[in-house]
Formats: structure tokens, sequence, C-alpha cells
């Protein structure tokens, strides 16, 4: 019965995210380049989604996809690129880290271990860039969309070609992210259940605890939608993961992360995950340390992949 509870649940949250396209409507990807970077085969992607009349636009996403070398069928894992400001990085990170995650790259780091790696550029970064953030999110306003929701939703579909490639095992696919990336981590995973490993770093954020602090201005306006807080919590989202794998991994002097909040997350999803008798696939871990990914940090959210993908 918990597990329909938790679909419902799902549905509710996915209609909160405002006017979006169809969910089924066909997507379509053509390879623009493919090269060998000495680790990994990179293939670089524009996806495009097919809209019918009435609904939103859309417009082109590009994309990396990292393989290892060689032939198979690998396991693959969502990377969700941060925010941080640097509207002109986007997938980029995906390939050189910004200055407060760790070395290796993911790319580097997570095709060494075996898996492909999609990371798409989201609304107004990278090769979507060259739009403010703020007149992008008024105008999708006006319209009765909402900026996070068209962001997810572009996730979500870019989950759907993953899964649709004949070179990725779809029963082993794992999200992650950092910042804006590790927000969207649990949301994609808290919306489909084809994420079986959650990863967010740094910004496992109990809204509550933000509002009290003071700290709204630590998001940028990307981040809210209208009503959220009248239908969910933070915890209430994060459960919809269970009983999936998840790790959180919080710096402690992290103002994005307000300390009470991820007790509150902590203590309220693990009830959650006790009633699925798995308490152990979800683990909040805290470093000393602020905003940033730390090696070990790294070394823990590598070993918790392999354990559960």
């Amino acid at each position: 019965m918990l597990s329909k509870e938790l679909q419902a649940r799902r549905e509710e949250l996915y209609g909160l995210m405002g006017r979006l396209p169809g969910r089924n409507n066909p997507i379509h990807c053509k390879k623009v380049s493919e090269k060998d970077c000495g680790s990994y085969i990179l293939e670089c992607l524009v996806l495009t989604i097919e809209t019918t009349e009435g609904e939103p636009h859309t417009e082109p996403i590009p994309a990396y996809f990292a393989r290892p070398h060689g032939e198979g069928v690998f396991p693959a894992v969502l990377f969700n690129h941060s925010h941080g400001g640097m509207y002109d990085v986007g997938k980029d990170e995906l390939l050189s880290p910004a200055s407060y995650m760790y070395k290796p790259s993911y790319a580097e780091a997570l095709t060494a271990q075996g898996y492909a790696v999609l990371c798409i550029d989201q609304w107004c970064f990278g090769e979507r860039g060259g739009r403010m953030e703020e007149n992008t999110y008024k105008e999708m306003l006006w319209k009765g969309e909402y900026m996070w929701g068209r962001m997810v939703y572009d996730n979500l579909r870019g989950l759907d070609y993953l899964c649709s490639r004949p070179d990725v095992d779809a029963s082993r696919i794992a999200t992650l992210g950092m910042s804006m990336g590790s927000t969207m981590a649990w949301w994609t995973a808290a919306l489909d259940e084809r994420i079986k490993v959650c990863v967010d770093i740094c910004c496992l954020t109990d809204f509550d605890a933000l509002i009290m602090r003071d700290n709204l201005n630590y998001h940028s306006i990307y981040y809210y939608i209208p009503n959220l807080l009248l239908h969910f919590s933070s915890s209430q989202i994060n459960s919809l993961i269970a009983p999936r794998a998840h790790l959180a991994t919080i710096g402690i002097y992290d103002g994005l992360t307000p300390l009470e909040g991820v007790d509150r997350i902590e203590r309220e999803v693990g009830e959650v995950y006790g009633k699925f008798d798995a308490a152990d696939k979800f683990s909040v871990l805290r470093y000393p340390n602020g905003h940033r990914e730390s090696a070990e940090m790294r070394a823990d959210i590598m070993a918790f992949i392999k354990k559960y993908l």
C-alpha cells in the first residue's frame, strides 16, 4: 500500500511543476560529434522533443554522453551540473569540475569504473545560455510555466533518452550532482523510479530551515515553485525515493543546508525507509567543510555507487 501512496504523491508533485509539454512526447537525438578523450569516449548530442499544438514550446537540449572504451552494455549515471552563477559552463562541468568540486572530473572518475554518463545543459546554461535567468523565469511565469518545473522535465526526458540507448543498462541507472545539481538529483529520483541510486552533494536543503535562517537568497530564482510548501516539505519529496539507495553528503558549515533541517530530513525520511525495511539504503554523511566536495566525500560517493549500482 505504501508504494501506491508514494506513486500518487509523485503524480501530485509532478502536477505542481507548472504547464509542461507532454511527458511521453517523442524525443529525438542527433549526434553532433564523437571524440576519444583518452580515458573515455565523448559524444556531443542534441536532444529535441516533439510538441503538439497548445503545449509549451521546447528548445534543443545539448548534451554530453561519456562512455568507457570498448563495447558493452553499461550501467549509467545521469549527472546534473551545478549553478554557481557560471552560466557559460553548464554540462562542461562533467568534463572540468567547478572550483568547489573535487578532481578528477566525474566523466573521468565514473567511466574509469565502467559507468556511462549523460549530462544536459539546463535552461540558461552552457549552449542554452545568453538569456538572463530572471527574465526566463518571469516569462515562463506569465505563461503558467515554472522554471524549475521545466528544468526537471528536461532532465526526465534526458533520462528517457538514456534508457533508450542500446549500450545502457536501463535497470542500473544512478543520478548525482552538486548544489543545483544535488537538488536536481533528488527531485529526479523522487519522480522517477528508474533511478536506482541517488547521490546529492551539498544541497539536501530543508525548505523550512532555509526560511527560518532567512537564507532564501542562497538559491537563485529558478528554485522556487509557487504553492510547493502547501503540498510538500523537503522530507516528503525525498521520501518518494524510498526504498531505493540514497546518499546525501553535507558540509556542516554550508549555509545552503542548515543542519537543523538536515537532521529533520534524516529523521523523517529515515522513518519511511524503515517502513520498507530498507534503513541501510538511506544515509546522510556530514563533513567538516562548507559548500565544497572534499576528497573524503568523493571516496564515499564512489563507494556508495559501486555498492548499490
